[in-house]
This record gives structure tokens, C-alpha cells and sequence, in this order.
């Protein structure tokens, strides 16, 4: 008889565990956007779950309220009772749509450089977000072995044109062609590669996705579509340029470049550890990141740090 008592609660308390694995997939969701104050929707929110239908989800974020762990304003869920997130976003989305246009006439300029192959959005502007501190973001795909030439000749523009503002022009992450797999796999880059918009190089683009199939194994509902990515022919210019440096030249130069490039930021950004400029500034002949503030590390901090909030407040175990 204790026994089958024992086995009863063994199996309810399995059943337990696997409702609550469940629910927890769509609070570390909120957790993640709520370290920006952006709130999302029901179908935003199943869109990052394992959920085979919206209804599963549903009921997870009604359990949610229920606790009081959320709070439902209009259409959106909010954590920690964060209401004036809302109205943030809300202004946020309207400046991101006029902010998208500007973007695209910038990729499609950017396309035009030399050994530029596909340039896509990344940032607060590829969730939807917009606002008067924020930049657009320019993620970069590179002709293979001119990575740096291609870097250099966009910095120029951008410090002799545009007084060097990256208000509209922030280039800060180039990988090349030949290393399209993004090499740090974790909740922050798979979001990134979730949300980033391509706007130049189909082709490039599509293989890109292929060789980040990862991101899957953090959200099943990657499904990249590269159907409005545009091909921006080049100007004679850019032509002339690739063929005096399609040589060994050429690739002298992108050596030197790099090398240029690299110890002015070891020296300017002396106070980063070895392993903080690795992931911030990771410079190598095929990926070129310019993230002084090391981003991806604060935001994973603050999501363990929220985690560690629910724990304490509410007894759950992420």
C-alpha cells in the first residue's frame, strides 16, 4: 500500500516538474526582454518557446498571472509591475519604423563598398526598438581574406563623411564568408541571430542561417526568411578597388590593417581583461567585433541576476 502511495506522488510530482519546465520557458523569456523594459505579446513570447501551439502557451502566462509573477497591460506581459515599459515600447516602436527605412537606404549604401557581401540590422532596431539614444546597427558579411580592407575603407567614410556620428552608421561587427558560424553560442548571440534583419546578400544570408542551425536548440521556431533580401550591383568604384586588391597585395594590406586596428584598441581598452577582449574585441583575420562595453557579458549577468530575483521571490528554480 505505501508502495503504490509513494509511486502515485513520485508520478505527480514528475508531472509537476515537466508543467513547470513548461512554464518556465516563457517567464526566462520575459526575464530576458525585460532587462531592456521591452514587454512583449503573446505571439512574440510563443515564438520563443518550445510550445507546439499558442494555446500551451496561453495557459503558461494565465498561471503566471495568477501567481503574480506578471502582469498582463493591454496586449503586452509585463514583469516586476513595470507598467511604464509599455508606453516605452510603444513610442519605441513607432521611431523603429521610421528608423527601418533609413536603415535600409544605409544597407543598401553599405553593400556598395568594396568586398561587402551581405549586411543585415542587429541591435534594439532589429526587435522593434527605437528611440532618440539609440543606433542602428550594421552587421557585416566580408568578401573571404578582405575582412579588414572592407573594415578600414568603412571607417574612413564614416570618420570623414559622417564626422565620425554612428548615429545612423554603426558598423561594428564584420565576420567573413568563410566563417559564418558564430562562434559563441549562448542565450544572447541566439537572439541576436533571431531577431537580426538581413537586408543585403540573399545568398550569403541563407547560408549564414544554415551554418547557425544552433540557434534551434535555443528556440525551435527559427525560421529565418531571406525572401525580401535584396542584391546591390556595385559601382564601377568598388569594381576598380577589388581588382587592384585582389592580389597579394591586397592581402598584405588586410594583414596590416588589422594589425593597425588591433593594437590601437589593446591600447586604448588597456583596462579589459585578456578574456573580456576576446569576446568584446574579438579581432581575427575572419571576425572583426567592436563591443568595448563587452554587452553580451553585462546582459547575461542581469539575466542570471533576474533568475536569482525569481528564485529568492517567488521559490522557483530556473
Amino acid at each position: 500500500m505505501n508502495f503504490i502511495y509513494l509511486t502515485k506522488v513520485l508520478v505527480c510530482q514528475i508531472h509537476n516538474y515537466h508543467k513547470l519546465k513548461k512554464k518556465l520557458q516563457s517567464l526566462k523569456t520575459i526575464l530576458y526582454f525585460s532587462i531592456f523594459r521591452y514587454p512583449l505579446t503573446l505571439e512574440e513570447i510563443h515564438g520563443y518557446t518550445n510550445n507546439e501551439t499558442i494555446e500551451v502557451t496561453t495557459i503558461e502566462l494565465s498561471n503566471l498571472i495568477s501567481e503574480k509573477i506578471l502582469t498582463k497591460v493591454g496586449d503586452f506581459y509585463v514583469y516586476a509591475n513595470d507598467l511604464d515599459s509599455v508606453t516605452k515600447r510603444l513610442k519605441g516602436n513607432l521611431l523603429a519604423s521610421k528608423a527601418l527605412i533609413k536603415a535600409n537606404q544605409q544597407a543598401s549604401f553599405i553593400a556598395k563598398f568594396p568586398y561587402v557581401k551581405a549586411v543585415g540590422v542587429s541591435g534594439s532596431l532589429s526587435k522593434g526598438y527605437y528611440d532618440n539614444e539609440s543606433d542602428i546597427d550594421f552587421f557585416v558579411i566580408t568578401k573571404l581574406n578582405k575582412l579588414w580592407i572592407c573594415r578600414t575603407l568603412l571607417m574612413l567614410y564614416k570618420k570623414l563623411f559622417l564626422l565620425n556620428s554612428r548615429k545612423y552608421f554603426c558598423v561594428n561587427y564584420f565576420i567573413s564568408e568563410n566563417q559564418l558560424e558564430i562562434e559563441e553560442k549562448n542565450r544572447f548571440t541566439a537572439t541576436e541571430l533571431k531577431t537580426l534583419i538581413p537586408m543585403q546578400g540573399k545568398v550569403i544570408f541563407e547560408q549564414f542561417h544554415m551554418k547557425n542551425k544552433w540557434v534551434s536548440d535555443y528556440f525551435s521556431k527559427f525560421n529565418p526568411n531571406t525572401n525580401a533580401v535584396l542584391d546591390t550591383k556595385k559601382p564601377m568604384v568598388s569594381k576598380v578597388l577589388e581588382f587592384v586588391f585582389d592580389t597579394k597585395i591586397g592581402n598584405h594590406f588586410d594583414f596590416t590593417f588589422k594589425k593597425i586596428t588591433l593594437q590601437k584598441w589593446k591600447s586604448k581598452f588597456d583596462y579589459l581583461t585578456e578574456k573580456d577582449f576576446e569576446i568584446a574585441l574579438k579581432s581575427t583575420k575572419n571576425i572583426s567585433k567592436h563591443h568595448p562595453s563587452n554587452f553580451q557579458e553585462k546582459v547575461l549577468l542581469a539575466l542570471n541576476s533576474k533568475i536569482e530575483e525569481v528564485k529568492n521571490n517567488y521559490n522557483i528554480q530556473l
